[in-house]
């Protein structure tokens, strides 16, 4: 869960010493009322060393959760964090910045966790505190209560602890902690007590328990620990009132489930190649294990073209099951990406089953859609179809989206998700995707109870959560909460109505403070306000899902809404920032905190003026676009990397070489405008492209004013003005006017070629290309070329950052294929979404034409021609 560094990395000689920094305690103090966390985190170290020393925090926190507050205490001085609106945060942390250097900058985003990085330089003898508070509501999933902690301190710790604490006054009925990293000595440190409504965990390995073998200095504190735990549940639901709010929390047990009807809408597109189909393939066969008799399924798959298993639903009988798994193992790719005709047929599916009645009355329907693409078959503007997709389901089925990949639209996904009732969820290209596709489906197979409605009485509640849901699933639980209008209110009565199996079912529960008061009698409340921290923290998550989906004045309204919440009970949302200054004379560091959205979900403290941007391609690990400016993501590191080279116009340059698949690309370099300029000064880019595969005898010749494909001895031209989507053997080519154009050959790694038009006038620059990889991991490991070379794992560290040249770029040590390089902190530009205005990427710039990071020479890559 949280890991601190010293400036420099050493072998670990002194146990507790690295560096001269001593990290003498790290401790997570988690305190859980009624669902709702508080956890406080706090580490301790102290510079032994004669001279300062720079210091990191590390905490990988859950993406659900928000921080609430933030410190960090330097020689007895406590400088804390305050959190403001995200522009006037801004603002006050360059203005510290514009004084002196900053604090450090490390941005990462995992499945569960997102990292809270900052660093501070501590003078010789002297000690820090770092203190950091976040706050989240636990989920109830296959029917039980889970925190997840990530522990990964990177070295032995004196004095280590997680504590955590529960009460729950309805009671606790079972309590287990574990940890991927818990040897058999390991497990009798973990000491776990529960009995009525408290219930406590501890974890407090001594240093030679932490040891991987005896007098080792590395740590087997690496992984993650979990807590899990239930609720007793003598009624169906539950009501606590404490200061004028309430929460409510719905979860009956022993119902019949509901049939469900589901439909799954598989992309088989030429991108799924591979490993992605054959893991979705393992994960549709497992689910089909899964099937119960009286429900009814079936398969759409799209990829050019829409294709399904049968015409319309069919009822999972073992003959039928039978069926179904064969169809399934000859699931195979092929095409484009028809997402439209793909999801549509499935509704189409869905409302004829109900009309005709093919399926029972009482029955739950469900769409799960998986793509790892974006549209480009039919109708492939996102917006249409949100449209079109909205007006054909009317609220009637859930849609679950699932992003397979990086390559994804996913905050198309995740909009066209909630406007109807479902979520989207990413999948991780990893080896256990399959594990993850089922893990999702598993999620959703047991409905309980359909079209789900909590009504509380009008004229009493004000501010009151979601109260509507479209169906309940087992294992789960539904929480709504609010506020009374008067205050001192102290009694409230619910009525819960929903379809079950067999027919309605209505609860009416009851409930007062007095109630809820004897519920603590034995023990104060852990943090008093809980129930309305509560209500916020869920309203605030609520209303950033509904600002996701929405447009125009209801956004705004949405967003005024969701700031003034966020401000007033102090958490970090993606439209709040948290600074931390320190005064002049800790030499003017300053932080800036963020939480934004899916795919940039990452606390960070940032280096400099510019906003924080996400680096999410794992998949597509180098790119160049500019004067050429090549970006190398390293997505261990959720960073990156970027060097220029600098050479003549009419060079062209070897990136990508791959003997094994055949695939080549090559680039020849333009300048600008200037005649006669010296190359030292001249900006030089990519003006022509050369991508082969002599496999396949093909060859694309990619210009800023036409694009020439040679198959054998056949050639075939387009302009950047045709939008085109051509499939051959082997081939796949798809031109977005005057935009980009995306190609594949041979099933192998994806290229996108962006094209960047300027004013025919400008006196200077002239329209160049850039290139993008996707699917990379599909060449060879004998790839090489200026880009290719970065295909394979790459691993850098990066040592005392000082100020550089430039007030604004810090310059750092980077150690990097055991060579020290002096590097600087810099932005470039990715283009691949905004062609015009590109995005800025974070990245180490390596100076003199990537020296030290590429190897040999950059010389050695200039190649004759373009094939």
């Amino acid at each position: 869960m949280w890991c601190i560094t010293a400036s420099s990395f050493f072998s670990f000689f002194n146990l507790q010493v690295v560096n001269g920094i001593e990290i003498y305690s790290m401790k997570i103090d988690s305190k859980v009322t009624s669902r709702f966390a508080r956890n406080v985190i706090t580490s301790r170290a102290v510079n032994r060393g004669n001279v300062h020393k720079e210091v990191f925090f590390d905490v990988e926190l859950p993406k659900t959760a928000f921080i609430t507050n933030f410190s960090m205490t330097i020689d007895g001085v406590t400088y804390p964090g305050n959190i403001k609106e995200k522009e006037a945060a801004k603002q006050e942390y360059e203005k510290a910045v514009s004084k002196g250097q900053t604090a450090g900058l490390v941005k990462a985003s995992g499945r569960k966790t997102e990292k809270f990085t900052v660093s501070v330089n501590i003078a010789a003898a002297s000690k820090v505190t770092f203190e950091l508070t976040y706050e989240e509501l636990l989920k109830r999933q296959f029917g039980k209560y889970e925190m997840f902690i990530k522990v990964k301190p990177k070295q032995l710790v004196k004095d280590f602890e997680i504590d955590v604490s529960i009460f729950e006054p309805q009671g606790i009925t079972e309590l287990e902690a574990e940890g991927t990293f818990i040897t058999n000595d390991l497990q009798n440190v973990i000491k776990k007590t529960f009995s009525d409504k408290k219930g406590h965990i501890s974890f407090k390995p001594t240093l030679d328990q932490q040891r991987t073998c005896a007098n080792c200095s590395q740590s087997l504190l690496d992984g993650d620990f979990t807590v899990k735990y239930d609720v007793k549940r003598t009624t169906p639901d539950n009501l606590q009132i404490v200061n004028g709010y309430f929460v409510h929390f719905f979860a009956p047990t022993n119902l019949p489930q509901l049939p469900k009807n589901i439909i799954f809408v598989i992309d088989i597109s030429g991108s799924m190649s591979g490993r992605e189909i054959e893991q979705t393939r393992e994960a549709l066969l497992k689910i089909l294990d899964d099937i119960r008799d009286d429900d009814f399924l079936n398969f759409i798959l799209f990829g050019s073209d829409v294709h399904t298993w049968k015409e319309k639903l069919i009822r999972a009988t073992p003959e039928n099951l039978d069926e179904a798994r064969k169809f399934v193992r000859g699931i195979d790719t092929e095409g484009m990406t028809n997402l439209y005709g793909g999801i549509m047929k499935g509704i189409e599916m869905l409302n004829a089953a109900h009309e005709e009645n093919v399926v029972p009355k009482r029955s739950a329907s469900i769409i799960i859609m998986l793509t790892d693409g974006q549209p480009n078959v039919g109708i492939s503007d996102t917006q249409d179809i949100r449209a079109h997709v909205k007006k054909a389901t009317e609220g009637k089925y859930p849609l679950y989206n699932l992003g397979f990949g990086y390559g994804v639209d996913y905050g198309f996904l995740e909009k066209m998700a909630l406007e109807n009732k479902g979520l989207a969820r990413r999948i991780y290209p990893d080896s256990d995707s399959a594990l993850q596709l089922q893990g999702f489906y598993d999620e959703v197979s047991n409905p309980m109870l359909m079209d789900v409605e909590l009504h509380y009485p009008e004229n009493e509640i004000a501010g009151l959560t979601k109260n509507s849901f479209k169906h309940f699933y087992d294992g789960s639980e539904i929480v709504v909460a609010g506020r009374f209008v008067d205050i001192n209110q102290n009694s409230l009565t619910v009525d819960v109505k929903g379809e079950g199996a067999n027919d309605a079912l209505s609860f009416t529960t009851q409930q007062d403070a007095e109630q809820t008061a004897k519920a603590f009698q034995e023990q104060e409340y852990i943090f008093g306000d809980y129930i309305e921290r509560l209500w916020a923290y869920l309203t605030i998550e609520q209303l950033l899902e509904k600002r996701t989906a929405a447009t125009g004045e209801e956004k705004e309204n949405l967003t005024a809404e969701v700031l003034d919440l966020s401000l007033k009970y102090k958490f970090v949302t993606p439209l709040t920032s948290m600074v931390v200054t320190k005064p002049e004379d800790y030499d003017n560091q300053a932080g800036i905190a963020d939480k934004m959205t899916e795919g940039i979900d990452i606390f960070s403290f940032a280096l400099s003026k510019k906003p924080n941007v996400p680096l999410m391609y794992p998949k597509r690990k180098a790119l160049f676009d500019g004067d050429p400016h090549f970006i190398i993501s390293v997505p261990q590191k959720e960073d990156a990397i970027c060097f220029n080279i600098n050479e003549k116009p009419g060079d062209v340059l070897s990136l990508i070489n791959d003997p094994v698949t055949g695939i080549t690309v090559n680039g020849e370099l333009i300048g600008d405008k200037r005649a006669n300029s010296d190359t030292k000064t001249q900006n030089t880019y990519f003006g022509k492209l050369g991508i082969a595969n002599k496999h396949l005898n093909l060859k694309v010749t990619v210009t800023s004013e036409k694009i020439t494909i040679q198959n054998g001895n056949e050639k075939t031209a387009f302009t950047w003005l045709d939008s085109v989507t051509l499939q051959q053997e082997g081939l796949t080519l798809i031109i977005n006017r005057e935009k980009n154009l995306v190609l594949s050959m041979g099933g192998g790694a994806s290229f996108v070629i962006v094209l960047h038009q300027v004013w025919k006038k400008h006196p200077l620059q002239q329209d160049f290309l850039g290139l993008y990889t996707l699917k990379s991991h599909k060449l060879s490991e004998q790839t090489h070329g200026l880009l290719g070379q970065f295909f394979h794992p790459i691993d850098f560290t990066i040592l005392e950052i000082h100020p550089g040249s430039d007030p604004k770029k810090p310059d750092a040590t980077m150690i990097i294929k055991n060579k020290e390089l002096t590097v600087t902190r810099g932005w470039q530009k990715d283009y691949r979404k905004d062609p015009k205005h590109g995005v800025d990427i974070p990245c180490w710039f390596v100076h003199n034409n990537g020296a030290g990071l590429i190897d040999g020479v950059h010389t050695d890559y200039i190649v004759s021609s373009l094939f």
